[in-house]
């Protein structure tokens, strides 16, 4: 491509105003003078928070929305003139592509082609390209709804790749897909606009993808806070950013709570058994710290701060502490547990405990056997065989009496849309057996703990990603259960809310309660005391974060290598075994 064809301006917009209502009547600005550039060939993400404004940009770069007001040019098509223009010739993969699942992958790309007019030859010339390109070539014949979710996602990206568009839209394409996937999806990206130079616009809430990214908006209510290239919004931060180490005894989660509470502190997260922390001024010296060079994430959070307010002390909730029981050994046991379908083996004798008040994450691909593994615990399924006890009950036998004492958030959270805030707890405060003042006091607390009480009357479907996810966490702890399953608690959900739900999480276990926790995301994992890595149904690694990491750079770099290993180590005995 030449200079000048590098340099072409893909995507234009200038003050753009996006204005929806609410069913109320109620007006919710999307956008509010929002101008952009994208060039060709390059990569351009859209980072911001809940509501922030980036999946109403993008659809209206795909010519599915128009803007109320402002200038926005595609390819040099005025979008609101001819959008469907622009629909022949951009490719929009949105957060929930429209897969076929009881169609083959073979069967949703012919489909898709179909659609939009790819003919026999040109399907000839690009399908091996993508089954090469997202490696779903020996895996063609499989149904759509056979896939994992990382394999279901590049499906999603190769379906909207069928017809070469001239530039590419992702609303959030890694959300609830594991590090492997992740990886895999960033590959096929990079690949796309470094020897394809196709132009590719992407949103996401996970702020380490902005790092690859050759541009970068900051969004935040609809206006744009900053854009530049990540180093640039890196800068912000220049001489602002430490590691604090914890002093004997303290876990590096309980410093990270207790900074964010810190009216000098802009932004704190636990990093390699120490805490990152960004200050709001360089003079900063509350506790002691080694300088650090900033990155894309903490020159966000100095950007953040200085527009939304510092958030409560999400940390201090008080909550009832569990009794220790005399001589109590471990509030988790699980031996040898083992759960079948048929002949499919989901958990292949697992093995390992958690102690009272610990955070202990499972962590695994997806397929690996994890949620089967809560369904379990939390006496939901039963067990095909092993030892399961969950505080002091053994759930192969006595699942119901367990109950009571366990709190459960769900990967997809089981709150009811169409019932407001108020009437989702009123309905979990009956499930959980409370009645008359007792139940009101407790629903009294959560709306008051998760400030949820300007929202009690709105229906669950409308609140952002962040509000339901402090919905469904209060709905679990309405009986202040001992311990407490999170499956996935916080894919998707923007910087702030992940910050502010481990601040709650770190103080529930200070005051006792057990956490037993999922997550995709392997920053996460730097919060809890100890985890095991799954594949397959079985237990790869077990360990504190640091031991689990070891000479890797990050935690995400250690579960990658340890999958790695035991896939090629299984792929080697199988080929192995099929020679004799």
């Amino acid at each position: 491509m030449s200079a000048a064809g590098k340099n072409r301006t893909v995507l234009l917009g200038r003050a753009i105003q996006k204005t929806f209502r609410r069913d109320t009547g109620e007006p919710v600005q999307a956008l509010d003078g929002v101008s952009l550039e994208a060039s060709a060939g390059t990569l351009t993400a859209l980072v911001g928070p809940d509501g922030a404004g980036k999946t109403t940009l993008i659809r209206l770069a795909a010519g599915l929305l128009a803007a109320d007001a402002g200038e926005l040019k595609v390819l040099g098509i005025d979008v609101a003139a001819d959008p469907q223009k622009v629909q022949d010739r951009v490719g929009y993969m949105p957060q929930k592509f429209g897969l076929y699942e009881d169609l083959s992958v073979r069967e949703n790309l012919d489909l898709y082609a179909d659609l939009h007019g790819v003919t026999v030859e040109e399907r000839r010339e690009r399908y091996p390209r993508l089954m090469e390109m997202t490696a779903l070539g020996p895996f063609k014949d499989r149904l759509a709804g056979r896939l994992s979710g990382g394999m279901k996602q590049k499906l999603g990206l190769a379906c909207t790749l069928v017809r070469s568009p001239e530039l590419l839209l992702l609303d959030e394409p890694t959300v609830g897909v594991d590090p492997l996937s992740r990886r895999e999806l960033w590959e096929i990206i990079l690949q796309l606009v470094n020897d394809q130079r196709l132009t590719v616009l992407l949103s996401t809430s996970y702020l380490d993808e902005a790092e690859p990214c050759g541009y970068v908006v900051v969004l935040h209510q609809g206006r744009v806070l900053a854009q530049g290239r990540p180093a640039e919004i890196a800068g912000l931060a220049a001489g602002r950013t430490f590691l604090a180490e914890p002093t004997a005894g303290q876990k590096a989660s309980g410093l990270q709570a207790r900074l964010l509470d810190h009216p000098g502190v802009l932004d704190a997260v636990p990093e390699g058994g120490r805490v990152r922390l960004v200050v709001s001024e360089s003079s900063f010296n509350a506790i002691a710290t080694a300088p650090v060079n900033p990155r894309f994430e903490d020159g966000f959070m100095v950007l953040l701060r200085g527009t939304v307010p510092q958030p409560s002390a999400a940390g201090s909730m008080t909550f009832k502490r569990p009794a220790e029981q005399p001589g109590e050994g471990a509030v988790i046991e699980v031996r040898d547990l083992v759960r079948q379908f048929g002949t499919f083996t989901a958990v292949d004798h697992i093995s390992f405990e958690v102690h009272r008040g610990e955070i202990f994450g499972l962590l695994g691909p997806n397929g690996a056997g994890k949620t089967t593994t809560f369904r379990m615990l939390c006496g939901l399924l039963a067990a095909t065989g092993g030892m399961l006890r969950v505080g002091g009950v053994d759930l192969l036998h006595a699942r119901a009496s367990a109950r009571q004492r366990i709190g459960y958030v769900a990967q997809k959270f089981s709150l009811y849309g169409q019932l407001s805030v108020n009437e989702n707890l009123e309905f979990f405060a009956g499930a959980y057996g409370l009645r008359g003042e007792r139940k009101s006091e407790r629903i009294n607390w959560a709306l008051r703990q998760f400030e949820l009480t300007p929202l009690a009357r709105i229906p669950t479907e409308r609140l952002p990603g962040g509000y339901r996810q402090r919905l469904a966490m209060a709905a679990a702890l309405l009986h202040e259960p001992e311990i407490l399953f999170l499956d996935e608690p916080t894919s998707g959900a923007d910087p702030l809310a992940r910050r502010e739900f481990w601040q709650r999480i770190t103080g529930l276990s200070e005051q006792g309660v057990t956490v037993v926790v999922t997550t995709h995301f392997m920053k996460e994992a730097e919060y809890c005391d100890r985890v095991a890595i799954m594949d397959a149904g079985r237990i790869l690694a077990q360990g504190t974060p640091a031991e689990i990491r070891g000479g890797e750079p990050t935690m995400e770099d250690a579960f990658i290598a340890i999958v790695e290993r035991a896939r090629e180590s299984e792929s080697a005995r199988s080929e192995k075994s099929g020679a004799a």
